[in-house]
């Protein structure tokens, strides 16, 4: 059975507006929610990027069923795993059994400004590979040292960790990544309905939960969702490595100038007609996702939780 989720668009609210739409979307009947993690948003008009750990802390305080993860975090660059392992730890700690920790190999928009050298796409990999293993480790309990590649940890012990550990869900968006999460993560997530992922996934050894995010933008009518989703949104518009490339939201925003509203509404589901959201959902499903999100773009949050409520949640 599919369980449906909510994104928390942390480049597009404020941390107390974050709070508050994860307890919407517990109350509304969404499963789950997912909450991204950047320094920087897309681009300046999306105005956000609170730390998500303080956010998740606070969330975890809010709710009391609602299942959460990062979407995602990546534990490479900007972060070292081992800061990872004990943010995720304690979060697990705060709300058992209801956390999970998505991961990817990040975007350069986010990474870069601790100055480091940004790699490239198959090192990026090679490091996500190794983290996993680091957090993990650490997980394990006790004082855990590691000299790795990338990482060296060194006498570090998690001295509060939750029963169980969160699932690892790896994000992918080719076959190699698809491949990777088969073999260390603990689930997949992708952007886009793509079985041959799912495939990879499970030739590799996957065998657990498969996300899938769906962006979205319900409206009173079509023309105002097209307009909220190009003001808002036009990142969705930019497709190849440049979203993993791009080191600042001026730079997003300049490529961006190359989409037009009516490129967004053919790639996205926009305006008010159920019917609509509901295909772009299906087409998750159909392609053998189990767990599909659904982020809402733009300000009015409220309209869109009245709109899942009244016509996508009864839905079979």
């Amino acid at each position: 059975m599919t369980e449906f989720g909510y994104a928390l668009s942390s480049e597009e609210h404020a941390p107390n507006d974050l709070v508050r739409y994860a307890q919407r979307a517990e109350s509304v009947g969404f499963n789950f929610a997912a909450i991204s993690d950047h320094y920087h948003p897309w681009v300046d008009q999306q105005g956000h990027a609170p730390f998500v750990w303080s956010v998740l802390g606070a969330i975890a305080n809010a709710t009391t069923t609602l299942n959460l993860g990062t979407g995602v975090t990546c534990p490479t660059v900007r972060i070292h795993p081992a800061i990872i392992a004990q943010a995720a730890a304690t979060v697990t700690a705060m709300m058992p059994g209801r956390f999970f920790l998505g991961v990817g190999s990040g975007e350069n928009l986010n990474e870069h400004i601790l100055g480091d050298h940004w790699p490239p796409a198959p090192v990026r990999q090679d490091m996500l590979r190794e983290a996993i293993a680091v957090i993990r480790q650490l997980w394990e309990g006790g004082y855990q040292s590691f000299d790795g590649q990338f990482y060296t940890v060194e006498n570090a012990r998690i001295y509060t960790l939750p029963e169980e550990p969160p699932g690892i869900i790896l994000a992918a968006g080719g076959p190699v990544a698809a491949e990777l999460a088969g073999e260390v993560a603990d689930g997949i997530w992708t952007a886009a309905p793509k079985s041959e992922l799912i495939e990879k996934f499970e030739e590799a050894g996957g065998s657990g939960p498969r996300y899938g995010q769906v962006a979205m933008c319900w409206a009173a009518n079509e023309d105002e969702a097209k307009k909220t989703a190009y003001e808002w949104w036009p990142n969705a518009g930019i497709g190849g490595e440049l979203s993993q490339e791009l080191p600042l939201p001026r730079h997003f925003e300049q490529v961006a100038r190359l989409v037009s509203p009516d490129d967004l509404a053919e790639k996205l589901p926009l305006g008010p007609d159920p019917d609509k959201h509901a295909e772009a959902i299906k087409a998750f499903v159909d392609a053998g996702y189990d767990h599909v999100y659904i982020h809402q773009i733009g300000p009015d949050q409220e309209g869109f939780f009245d709109f899942f409520e009244r016509e996508l949640a009864p839905r079979p």
